[in-house]
Protein backbone atom coordinates (compact mmCIF):
# COMPACT_ATOMS: atom_id res chain seq x y z
CA UNK A 1 0.00 0.00 0.00
CA UNK A 2 2.90 2.35 0.68
CA UNK A 3 4.08 2.10 -2.92
CA UNK A 4 0.54 2.45 -4.28
CA UNK A 5 -0.12 5.63 -2.26
CA UNK A 6 3.21 7.15 -3.32
CA UNK A 7 2.44 6.36 -6.95
CA UNK A 8 -1.00 7.96 -6.78
CA UNK A 9 0.36 11.07 -5.12
CA UNK A 10 3.18 11.35 -7.66
CA UNK A 11 0.92 10.81 -10.66
CA UNK A 12 -1.20 13.78 -9.58
CA UNK A 13 1.74 15.96 -10.65
CA UNK A 14 1.46 16.14 -14.42
CA UNK A 15 4.94 17.51 -15.11
CA UNK A 16 6.85 14.85 -13.22
CA UNK A 17 6.14 11.64 -11.34
CA UNK A 18 9.34 11.47 -9.32
CA UNK A 19 8.71 8.26 -7.46
CA UNK A 20 12.03 6.81 -6.51
CA UNK A 21 14.25 9.88 -6.43
CA UNK A 22 12.44 11.09 -3.33
CA UNK A 23 11.66 7.81 -1.60
CA UNK A 24 13.47 4.60 -0.75
CA UNK A 25 11.64 1.52 -1.97
CA UNK A 26 11.23 -1.23 0.66
CA UNK A 27 13.61 -4.15 0.07
CA UNK A 28 10.77 -6.68 -0.06
CA UNK A 29 9.20 -4.76 -2.97
CA UNK A 30 12.50 -4.50 -4.83
CA UNK A 31 12.85 -8.27 -4.68
CA UNK A 32 9.38 -8.70 -6.14
CA UNK A 33 9.96 -6.83 -9.39
CA UNK A 34 7.02 -8.46 -11.16
CA UNK A 35 4.62 -7.23 -8.45
CA UNK A 36 6.08 -3.74 -8.62
CA UNK A 37 5.75 -3.62 -12.41
CA UNK A 38 2.09 -4.61 -12.09
CA UNK A 39 1.51 -1.76 -9.60
CA UNK A 40 3.18 0.73 -11.95
CA UNK A 41 1.08 -0.51 -14.87
CA UNK A 42 -2.13 -0.06 -12.87
CA UNK A 43 -1.08 3.41 -11.78
CA UNK A 44 -0.31 4.52 -15.30
CA UNK A 45 -3.71 3.33 -16.49
CA UNK A 46 -5.26 5.92 -14.18
CA UNK A 47 -4.06 8.83 -16.30
CA UNK A 48 -6.69 10.46 -18.50
CA UNK A 49 -7.12 9.17 -22.05
CA UNK A 50 -7.25 12.53 -23.82
CA UNK A 51 -4.68 11.50 -26.43
CA UNK A 52 -4.35 9.28 -29.49
CA UNK A 53 -1.18 7.39 -28.57
CA UNK A 54 0.78 6.67 -25.40
CA UNK A 55 4.49 6.40 -26.23
CA UNK A 56 7.05 5.21 -23.68
CA UNK A 57 10.71 6.16 -24.05
CA UNK A 58 13.56 4.99 -21.84
CA UNK A 59 16.70 7.04 -21.17
CA UNK A 60 19.83 4.93 -20.70
CA UNK A 61 23.49 5.54 -20.02
CA UNK A 62 26.11 5.56 -17.30
CA UNK A 63 25.52 7.38 -14.06
CA UNK A 64 26.31 11.08 -14.32
CA UNK A 65 25.92 11.50 -18.09
CA UNK A 66 22.96 13.87 -17.58
CA UNK A 67 19.89 11.72 -18.27
CA UNK A 68 17.73 13.40 -15.63
CA UNK A 69 18.77 16.91 -16.68
CA UNK A 70 18.20 15.99 -20.34
CA UNK A 71 14.61 14.88 -19.66
CA UNK A 72 13.95 17.86 -17.40
CA UNK A 73 15.16 20.20 -20.15
CA UNK A 74 12.85 18.51 -22.66
CA UNK A 75 9.70 18.58 -20.51
CA UNK A 76 10.20 21.89 -18.67
CA UNK A 77 12.75 23.77 -20.83
CA UNK A 78 14.82 24.34 -17.71
CA UNK A 79 18.21 23.22 -16.43
CA UNK A 80 18.58 22.21 -12.82
CA UNK A 81 22.15 21.46 -11.79
CA UNK A 82 21.08 20.39 -8.28
CA UNK A 83 19.62 17.03 -9.21
CA UNK A 84 20.91 14.11 -7.17
CA UNK A 85 21.63 10.68 -8.61
CA UNK A 86 18.46 8.88 -9.71
CA UNK A 87 17.59 5.97 -7.44
CA UNK A 88 16.00 3.05 -9.28
CA UNK A 89 13.56 4.49 -11.80
CA UNK A 90 11.78 7.80 -12.38
CA UNK A 91 9.68 9.30 -15.17
CA UNK A 92 8.48 12.54 -16.69
CA UNK A 93 5.62 13.27 -19.08
CA UNK A 94 4.84 15.58 -21.97
CA UNK A 95 2.02 16.01 -24.49
CA UNK A 96 2.89 16.82 -28.10
CA UNK A 97 1.13 16.91 -31.46
CA UNK A 98 2.70 14.72 -34.13
CA UNK A 99 2.06 15.33 -37.83
CA UNK A 100 3.24 12.72 -40.30
CA UNK A 101 4.06 13.61 -43.89
CA UNK A 102 2.11 11.86 -46.63
CA UNK A 103 3.57 10.45 -49.88
CA UNK A 104 3.15 13.85 -51.53
CA UNK A 105 4.98 15.62 -48.71
CA UNK A 106 1.89 17.26 -47.21
CA UNK A 107 1.38 17.11 -43.46
CA UNK A 108 -1.30 14.73 -42.26
CA UNK A 109 -3.77 15.11 -39.42
CA UNK A 110 -2.18 16.04 -36.14
CA UNK A 111 -2.12 13.19 -33.62
CA UNK A 112 -2.07 13.83 -29.89
CA UNK A 113 0.83 11.97 -28.32
CA UNK A 114 1.32 11.44 -24.60
CA UNK A 115 5.03 10.76 -24.08
CA UNK A 116 6.30 9.07 -20.95
CA UNK A 117 10.05 9.47 -20.57
CA UNK A 118 11.45 6.92 -18.14
CA UNK A 119 14.68 7.85 -16.41
CA UNK A 120 16.87 4.94 -15.29
CA UNK A 121 19.65 4.77 -12.73
CA UNK A 122 23.02 4.14 -14.34
CA UNK A 123 24.61 2.34 -11.39
CA UNK A 124 25.24 -1.37 -11.70
CA UNK A 125 23.37 -2.18 -8.47
CA UNK A 126 20.10 -1.03 -10.06
CA UNK A 127 20.65 -2.89 -13.34
CA UNK A 128 18.32 -5.81 -12.55
CA UNK A 129 15.51 -3.37 -11.80
CA UNK A 130 16.00 -1.04 -14.77
CA UNK A 131 16.35 -3.83 -17.35
CA UNK A 132 12.89 -5.00 -16.34
CA UNK A 133 11.56 -1.86 -18.05
CA UNK A 134 13.40 -2.44 -21.36
CA UNK A 135 10.77 -4.65 -22.97
CA UNK A 136 7.92 -2.26 -22.17
CA UNK A 137 9.65 0.76 -23.77
CA UNK A 138 9.01 1.64 -27.41
CA UNK A 139 12.14 3.73 -28.00
CA UNK A 140 15.44 4.46 -26.30
CA UNK A 141 17.54 7.57 -25.69
CA UNK A 142 21.07 6.31 -25.12
CA UNK A 143 23.26 9.03 -23.59
CA UNK A 144 26.97 9.32 -22.94
CA UNK A 145 29.07 12.17 -21.59
CA UNK A 146 31.26 13.96 -24.14
CA UNK A 147 33.64 14.85 -21.31
CA UNK A 148 33.91 11.24 -20.10
CA UNK A 149 35.50 8.78 -22.51
CA UNK A 150 34.58 5.75 -20.38
CA UNK A 151 30.88 6.56 -20.68
CA UNK A 152 31.37 6.55 -24.46
CA UNK A 153 33.17 3.19 -24.39
CA UNK A 154 30.31 1.77 -22.33
CA UNK A 155 27.83 2.56 -25.10
CA UNK A 156 28.67 -0.87 -26.55
CA UNK A 157 27.63 -2.51 -23.28
CA UNK A 158 24.34 -0.63 -23.27
CA UNK A 159 23.70 -1.66 -26.87
CA UNK A 160 24.29 -5.27 -25.89
CA UNK A 161 21.82 -4.89 -23.01
CA UNK A 162 19.22 -3.52 -25.40
CA UNK A 163 19.66 -6.36 -27.86
CA UNK A 164 19.08 -8.78 -24.99
CA UNK A 165 16.21 -7.14 -23.12
CA UNK A 166 14.35 -4.83 -25.56
CA UNK A 167 11.15 -5.74 -27.42
CA UNK A 168 13.15 -6.92 -30.43
CA UNK A 169 16.77 -7.26 -31.55
CA UNK A 170 16.64 -4.04 -33.54
CA UNK A 171 14.78 -1.44 -31.42
CA UNK A 172 14.59 2.26 -32.25
CA UNK A 173 17.47 4.10 -30.57
CA UNK A 174 18.86 7.64 -30.70
CA UNK A 175 22.44 8.10 -29.49
CA UNK A 176 23.17 11.39 -27.72
CA UNK A 177 26.57 12.80 -26.77
CA UNK A 178 25.52 15.04 -23.88
CA UNK A 179 27.24 18.09 -22.31
CA UNK A 180 28.25 19.60 -25.65
CA UNK A 181 28.38 22.99 -23.93
CA UNK A 182 31.55 21.88 -22.07
CA UNK A 183 33.68 22.05 -25.19
CA UNK A 184 36.88 22.82 -23.28
CA UNK A 185 36.50 19.52 -21.38
CA UNK A 186 35.61 17.37 -24.39
CA UNK A 187 37.14 13.89 -24.34
CA UNK A 188 35.18 12.26 -27.20
CA UNK A 189 35.63 13.40 -30.80
CA UNK A 190 32.54 13.98 -32.93
CA UNK A 191 33.95 11.74 -35.66
CA UNK A 192 34.38 8.81 -33.25
CA UNK A 193 30.82 9.15 -31.99
CA UNK A 194 29.40 9.34 -35.51
CA UNK A 195 31.35 6.26 -36.56
CA UNK A 196 29.91 4.30 -33.64
CA UNK A 197 26.38 5.50 -34.45
CA UNK A 198 26.82 4.45 -38.08
CA UNK A 199 28.06 1.06 -36.94
CA UNK A 200 24.81 0.47 -35.06
CA UNK A 201 22.67 2.26 -37.65
CA UNK A 202 21.24 4.84 -35.25
CA UNK A 203 20.93 8.66 -35.42
CA UNK A 204 23.47 10.66 -33.43
CA UNK A 205 23.12 14.10 -31.83
CA UNK A 206 25.39 16.17 -29.65
CA UNK A 207 23.16 17.62 -26.96
CA UNK A 208 23.33 19.93 -23.98
CA UNK A 209 20.90 19.66 -21.11
CA UNK A 210 22.21 23.03 -19.90
CA UNK A 211 21.57 25.04 -23.07
CA UNK A 212 18.88 22.80 -24.59
CA UNK A 213 20.88 22.22 -27.79
CA UNK A 214 19.36 19.38 -29.84
CA UNK A 215 17.43 18.02 -26.84
CA UNK A 216 13.97 18.43 -28.35
CA UNK A 217 15.23 17.49 -31.80
CA UNK A 218 16.65 14.18 -30.54
CA UNK A 219 13.33 13.22 -28.92
CA UNK A 220 11.38 14.32 -32.00
CA UNK A 221 13.54 12.13 -34.24
CA UNK A 222 12.97 9.15 -31.94
CA UNK A 223 9.22 9.81 -31.92
CA UNK A 224 9.21 9.96 -35.72
CA UNK A 225 11.01 6.58 -35.90
CA UNK A 226 8.45 5.04 -33.55
CA UNK A 227 5.44 6.45 -35.40
CA UNK A 228 6.75 5.26 -38.75
CA UNK A 229 7.35 1.79 -37.32
CA UNK A 230 3.78 1.75 -36.01
CA UNK A 231 2.42 2.83 -39.39
CA UNK A 232 4.23 -0.08 -41.04
CA UNK A 233 2.72 -2.48 -38.51
CA UNK A 234 -0.77 -1.12 -39.12
CA UNK A 235 -0.35 -1.86 -42.84
CA UNK A 236 0.13 -5.57 -42.03
CA UNK A 237 -2.04 -8.17 -40.35
CA UNK A 238 -0.22 -10.96 -38.54
CA UNK A 239 -1.51 -14.52 -38.40
CA UNK A 240 -0.52 -17.14 -35.78
CA UNK A 241 2.16 -18.91 -37.82
CA UNK A 242 4.08 -15.65 -38.32
CA UNK A 243 3.32 -15.26 -42.04
CA UNK A 244 2.24 -11.80 -43.18
CA UNK A 245 -0.85 -11.04 -45.25
CA UNK A 246 -0.59 -7.57 -46.78
CA UNK A 247 -3.43 -5.10 -46.13
CA UNK A 248 -5.30 -7.68 -44.05
CA UNK A 249 -7.08 -9.36 -46.99
CA UNK A 250 -8.01 -13.02 -46.69
CA UNK A 251 -6.01 -15.38 -48.84
CA UNK A 252 -5.40 -19.10 -49.10
CA UNK A 253 -1.87 -18.62 -50.47
CA UNK A 254 0.06 -18.51 -47.19
CA UNK A 255 3.62 -19.05 -48.31
CA UNK A 256 6.54 -19.34 -45.90
CA UNK A 257 9.05 -16.47 -45.71
CA UNK A 258 11.89 -16.86 -48.16
CA UNK A 259 14.39 -15.82 -45.50
CA UNK A 260 14.24 -16.86 -41.82
CA UNK A 261 15.00 -13.26 -40.88
CA UNK A 262 11.66 -12.21 -42.42
CA UNK A 263 9.78 -14.14 -39.75
CA UNK A 264 11.19 -11.95 -36.98
CA UNK A 265 9.22 -9.11 -35.48
CA UNK A 266 9.53 -5.95 -37.57
CA UNK A 267 7.63 -3.79 -35.12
Amino acid sequence: MWVWEQLKQSLNKVSCASIFSRHTLPSNIVKKTSVYLLVVSLALSMSDGDYDYLIKFLALGDSGVGKTSFLYQYTDSKFNSKFITTVGIDFREKRVVYKSNGPDGTAGRGQRIHIQLWDTAGQERFRSLTTAFFRDAMGFLLLFDLTNEQSFLNVRNWMSQLQTHAYCQNPDIVLCGNKSDLDDQRAVKTESARELAEKYGVPYFETSAASGENVSHAVEVLLDLIMKRMEKCVDKSWIPDGTVRSNGHNTTDLTEPRDPEESKCAC
